[in-house]
């Protein structure tokens, strides 16, 4: 996710090609009434060149893979891409993991040809972790075994190579493969050495731990924050000294601790602010915000934020009202509290503060996704020109949903108008909210909601919603 405008290589939200790439239900809709030739140069602009905000979050594979079904399309322009020189030179996985997810969809649908391209491309890709994986959940024990040979030829028998493999071992998402592997009479021993090496570094990593330990007082947990801050300042230990802190401080540590939120290093500031925080200490309210004040000391500001965000209590949902008029990062997190546990009494500063940051920061504004919340949860009706706009323009898809479920609380049209489209979205929350409560008078609906109902690709929950609107008498074919 990005705090900022729409990527620049997002297409307009009112064009084929910018509806595809938020994964917006009427992208669908429009590609299968556009030019088949246009609706395919754009799907595999869209598989070929991932347009997610957050690839790792944020789903897309489904919806493009149902769509290359439904336009008949080809494999050419993906094997293109996967066979490309650029695959030995630009590894990462965010290069093909949409391409080869697509492909495992397709497979799943009894497309062979997807099938036997990601079986070539687990032979011989950069990224033939992630094949595998999608093989694992759809290729038969005769393919993946014949898949061996080749995948531990990428591991040289040597100490390193064998550390590699287990490192591998460890971090596959599917065991699968390494299990069949693992009983194979030439290859069994060498994977059997894997696993078990992979268990042992894990046992060795925690007997290695330098993490705080019994008998450890505050000022040792707080010396410990600062040690590990100056190793390693992107680490964020302060939180995992916060846990530590809440084990070992007493009354008797109280002074402590304010001084170290007060005046300390960094580190142990980060920790005792968000340990004063979690326990309802009266004066760290004036502490967190006197630490977002401090130009010099951005860890430490960040650390308030996240540990006035974290407070549950009166004193600082009333804290929160006074805050939320602010212009800065302490107002933007004071508005955020009252979206998550403020009262009706609090909407106008809600509904404020969310279309203050849509007009500032643009519609894929990190802050939106607890303003947008907040603006269903308190039913804000005023809200819904603000959602409708976010739900349009969002390249993400995840806070598109977001807006979907607040204007189901908010928006009486919802039913007969997003609601329809969003039956096609790519995100399966957002497809099982739409199955809830689009409108049956659509026939596309009646129709979409039968597909869904019956697809075995289908999330069981996305299912149970769309046999919920069939009548008995119309059942899923």
């Amino acid at each position: 996710m990005h705090d900022s405008p729409v990527d620049s290589d997002i297409a307009p939200s009112g064009t084929l090609l910018g509806l595809l790439q938020r994964g917006r239900g009427d992208g669908t809709l429009h590609a299968l009434a556009a030019p088949r030739a246009e609706a395919l140069a754009a799907l595999h602009h869209c598989v070929l060149r991932d347009p997610r905000n957050d690839w790792q979050a944020e789903n897309r594979s489904l919806y493009y893979a149902r769509l290359c079904l439904q336009l008949d399309g080809g494999l050419d322009e993906i094997e293109a891409h996967l066979v490309h020189v650029d695959d030995q030179l630009d590894t990462g996985e965010e290069r093909t993991g949409l391409a080869l997810a697509v492909l495992g969809h397709l497979a799943s649908y009894g497309r062979d040809d997807a099938l036997h391209l990601l079986r070539r491309y687990a032979a011989g890709g950069s990224n033939w972790e992630w094949a595998l994986d999608e093989l694992a959940l759809r290729d038969d024990d005769t393919a993946l075994r014949a898949l061996a040979p080749v995948t531990l030829a990428r591991f040289p028998p040597t100490p390193e190579g064998d550390a590699e493999l287990a490192r591998t071992v460890r971090a596959s998402f599917e065991p699968r493969p390494w299990r069949l592997w693992a009983e194979d009479p030439l290859y069994g021993v060498r994977v059997r050495a894997a696993q078990e090496q992979g268990c042992f570094d894990r046992w060795q990593r925690q007997l290695r731990s330098g993490a705080p330990r019994p008998g450890w007082s505050v000022g040792d947990v707080l010396r410990w924050a600062q040690q590990q801050h100056e190793l390693d300042p992107g680490g964020r230990r302060h939180d995992a000294a916060a846990r530590c802190l809440a084990a070992v401080a007493g009354p008797e540590d109280r002074p402590e601790l304010l001084a170290a939120a007060a005046s300390g290093p960094d580190a142990p500031r980060a920790a005792a602010l968000r340990h004063l925080a979690d326990t309802g200490a009266p004066e760290v309210l004036d502490l967190i915000e006197a630490a977002v004040a401090d130009p010099l000391a951005d860890l430490v500001a960040h650390a308030a934020l996240s540990a006035f965000e974290r407070m549950r209590s009166i004193a600082a949902l009333d804290r929160a009202r006074l805050w939320a008029h602010r212009t800065d990062a302490l107002g933007t997190a004071a508005a955020g509290m009252l979206a998550c546990r403020g009262g009706p009494r609090d909407s106008e500063l809600v509904l404020n503060a969310l279309a203050g940051t849509v007009r500032t920061a643009g519609s894929d504004a990190n802050a939106l996704w607890t303003l947008v919340d907040g603006a269903g949860r308190l039913a804000i009706e005023s809200a819904a020109p603000v959602l409708r706009h976010i739900y349009r323009e969002t390249s993400s898809s995840q806070l598109r949903g977001r807006a979907a479920r607040a204007l189901a609380a908010t928006d009486p049209s919802f039913g007969a108008g997003f609601a329809v489209e969003c039956l096609w979205d790519c995100e399966e929350s957002t497809r099982e909210l739409a199955a809830r409560h689009a409108a049956t008078g659509d026939d596309r609906v009646v129709e979409q909601l039968r597909r869904l109902a019956a697809d075995p690709a289908e999330e069981s929950e996305v299912q149970t919603a769309s046999r919920s609107r069939i009548a008995p008498d119309e059942p899923a074919r």
